[in-house]
């Protein structure tokens, strides 16, 4: 399926080549006539553009434009060594996520819960291909209208397990046809999700949950999050909440919090740090999520007092319905803990627990009599998961600012800039350059988006909006400006901020800003499930890979794997590595054109749209 800015062309240049080169001769005189006929108006252009600098040309100009980017990519598929496109993955691989094989893991040796974790290293297959969507799928119902139902078709969810799943999910889920729709009461209380979240805010001390951002609660990790609804509530908050579950084979709760809108990623609490710095979320919350909190002499407790903020709050809602009798031990062993490392019960309610991280660094050599020790200043510089440490981190950072003393606007203040290392002109310089780009990108994608759009396969004609941008990546993210020109825009999206490991670590800066993101080695596969973005964004990513020797291939078709049919791809980068990126859109059959910023530098902008593929 060809989108109708390259369509058009196919039917003017005819099939790939081999190619009459004759009509390639032909087409170029045209070509060069027009361009010099538009010579005069080209210097008029010039002129105005100098006085409103627009870094992209009309909608208009770009599709005449096409018919010489378009030459150049045949001109590049007649090499000598043609560039051959890859097949489609078999039906075993329309969930497939790298670095999560459990059989394979169990193979090389790996076990006592690890094999459950990602490892890259022995999750090598050789095998290039790109993973195609399941028989039934639908692309995603437009926002808000797909937070609450989705096609069933869509998720690796059996009519069988979801009748066997239990009455809380009968509860939460409805099944209807094709699709499932979602219900407010999720099993958290006999109210539902909005009368629990108003507990928790009664629990630390407020009037209701509205007042969770006055508090200082901005950023909720919600570990084993179910269906998202708890996530989902809080999003209408204004709290970004992401959810993290470990890799399920079916029924993945990644996946489905992902399908409804909602920030989600894969990872867990076995033996392995989260890809986050310390001193990350406001609040960390755990409704049922299944972690044996007392086990490894309290590890995965300090792996939550490392990602708390000072002053930070740990919701915890343990299984059982008789805490005090069948879990007495384990929450016995949780409370003595939670004294060693300063934490203190606000509040107990039912079957719900609320502790508070302390907001004085010194609490942990006062009060624990050295029995757990401070980590190193090396070991809390970055986190990529590294193993566990049986260690207090974050006491000596200069971010160790109570959560209860930020600054009241979404934007940090000069001061705060400067506790990052950031210079405050140069992170407002970029927030307008970002904003700028946002509103050029836009404006460059919506008449393709929404204009002459192609029917889908096995689709009537499709209605307004037919495409949906709500799970945006910035791929690499600097300061998390693009998260922040959204933001101002009102976009009705979420921005994961992917920070590489090997660029300068700028994820807490992102974080204390409130938005979601995440360490990440883009020369590894990312840890989420198939089709779980819209928009992909990378600014500088593919200079970054080269320069590590990584596969921009390789890149592109992890791209393709985490992309949504019909997903946009936006690349910002210098000419060289645009150049080599746009060639190998061939092979993974995207509809790919370069489009010149006509600001005298030499950077290029590369739009690529995935297809919707069946075959």
């Amino acid at each position: 399926m060809r989108s109708p800015w390259l369509s058009k062309f196919s039917v003017i240049f005819g099939p790939r080549p081999p190619l009459n080169w004759l009509l390639l001769c032909i087409i170029s005189i045209f070509v060069l006539i027009a361009l010099l006929g538009s010579s005069s108006s080209s210097a008029f252009d010039s002129v105005t553009s100098a006085a409103k600098p627009n870094i992209y040309l009309n909608y208009r100009k770009l599709k005449e434009q096409a018919t010489s980017d378009y030459l150049e990519l045949k001109t590049l598929s007649l090499g000598p060594s043609r560039l051959r496109e890859f097949s489609l993955c078999g039906k075993e691989r329309e969930n497939y996520v790298p670095c999560y094989n459990v059989s394979g893991n169990l193979l090389a040796g790996v076990s006592n819960g690890e094999e459950f974790d990602r490892h890259c290293e022995a999750s090598q297959e050789g095998q290039q291909c790109l993973i195609r969507p399941p028989k039934d799928y639908k692309i995603p119902l437009t926002w808000p209208a797909g937070r609450d139902v989705i096609w069933s078709g869509n998720l690796k969810l059996t009519k069988d397990q979801f009748l066997s799943s239990g009455s809380m999910t009968k509860r939460l889920m409805l099944l209807e046809e094709n699709q499932i729709a979602f219900h407010s009461d999720d099993g958290y209380s006999h109210d539902g999700v909005k009368d629990y979240s108003r507990q928790i805010a009664e629990m630390i001390g407020l009037a209701s949950d509205s007042e969770f951002f006055q508090a200082g609660v901005r950023s909720v990790l919600d570990i084993g999050c179910g269906f998202g609804s708890f996530g989902a509530h809080l999003l209408s908050l204004k709290l970004m909440t992401v959810c993290i579950a470990a890799y399920e084979l079916t029924g993945s709760q990644v996946q489905l919090a992902l399908e409804r809108g909602l920030p989600a990623i894969i990872g867990n609490f076995i033996s392995k740090q989260l890809p986050y710095p310390s001193l990350s979320f406001d609040m960390i919350h755990c409704a049922q999520c299944g972690i044996v909190w007392d086990g490894k002499d309290g590890m995965f407790l300090l792996e939550v007092d490392r990602l708390l903020k000072p002053g930070g709050y740990f919701v915890l809602k343990p299984r059982g319905h008789s805490l005090s009798s069948k879990k007495g031990h384990m929450l016995t062993a949780i409370e003595e803990f939670t004294q060693k490392i300063c934490w203190n019960l606000l509040a107990q309610q039912d079957e719900t627990f609320v502790w508070q991280k302390t907001v004085e660094a010194h609490c942990y050599t006062s009060n624990n009599h050295g029995l757990i020790p401070l980590c190193k200043e090396e070991q809390d510089a970055q986190s990529y998961y590294h193993p566990l440490v049986p260690c207090i981190s974050g006491t000596t950072s200069k971010r160790w600012i109570p959560i209860q003393k930020r600054s009241s606007g979404s934007l940090l203040s000069p001061a705060e800039l400067e506790v990052h290392g950031i210079q405050p002109e140069d992170f407002y310089e970029d927030l307008q350059i970002s904003k700028s780009a946002l509103r050029n990108y836009w404006s460059l994608l919506t008449p393709l988006i929404f204009s002459d759009h192609p029917k889908r396969p096995g689709d009537e004609d499709p209605l307004p909006p037919y495409n949906m941008i709500r799970n945006v990546m910035d791929m690499n993210a600097h300061y998390g400006c693009l998260n922040a020109a959204f933001m101002e825009a009102k976009k009705s999206v979420w921005v994961m901020n992917v920070v590489p490991i090997k660029e300068r670590n700028t994820l807490p800066l992102i974080l204390d800003q409130g938005f979601t993101g995440v360490l990440h080695d883009w020369c590894e596969p990312f840890p989420t499930y198939p089709r779980t973005y819209d928009l992909l964004y990378a600014n500088g990513l593919l200079s970054h890979l080269t320069s590590e020797g990584c596969s921009i291939m390789n890149l592109l078709l992890e791209m393709d794997r985490i992309l949504r049919p019909e997903g946009w791809v936006v690349l910002c980068d210098i000419l060289g590595p645009i150049e080599k990126a746009r060639a190998l859109t061939t092979q993974i059959r995207w509809e790919a054109r370069v489009i010149d910023l006509q600001n005298g530098s030499d950077q290029r902008l590369l739009v690529c749209q995935k297809p919707f593929l069946r075959k």
